[in-house]
């Protein structure tokens, strides 16, 4: 598979986002409002819902990539985590902290992880297959 260049890989990183961005929110906002989940598991659990979307999305569509090349999904991972990490520390700060409303710590969550990820994935994640190997 070849390279998709940069103008054709930002549009379908953010089609892809949302279509992940939108599973996460539903699953948080559901399982805070009708499950009663904590925010940090609300979150939680709207990450798991979303991160097979994200990768296989990302893999196949954006960078088009097979799913499961190399150490691919282990750096996707990575990258992943990294903004779990940061949509769990901007909830707990926003939310628990500061005492805003849930919906408004997602929407500074859905406006800042996307351009870490997008930068990450594309220079290390779903980089391209060396030559030869």
């Amino acid at each position: 598979m070849s390279d998709r260049p940069l103008h054709q890989q930002v549009p379908l990183f953010a089609l892809v986002g949302v279509a992940a961005t939108v599973t996460h929110l539903a699953v948080a906002l559901g399982g805070r409002e009708a499950a009663g989940l904590s925010p940090l598991a609300a979150n939680l659990a709207g990450y798991l819902a979303a991160v097979g979307i994200s990768y296989l999305g990302n893999a196949r569509l954006t960078f088009r990539r097979r799913a499961w090349q190399g150490g691919q999904f282990a750096r996707f991972l990575t990258v992943s985590l990294l903004g779990l990490g940061l949509t769990q520390a901007l909830t707990w700060l926003l939310v628990m902290r500061l005492s805003w409303p849930f919906w408004a710590g997602l929407a500074v969550v859905a406006a800042a992880v996307p351009a870490m990820s997008f930068g990450l994935s594309r220079l290390w994640a779903f980089r391209p297959p060396r030559p030869g190997g």
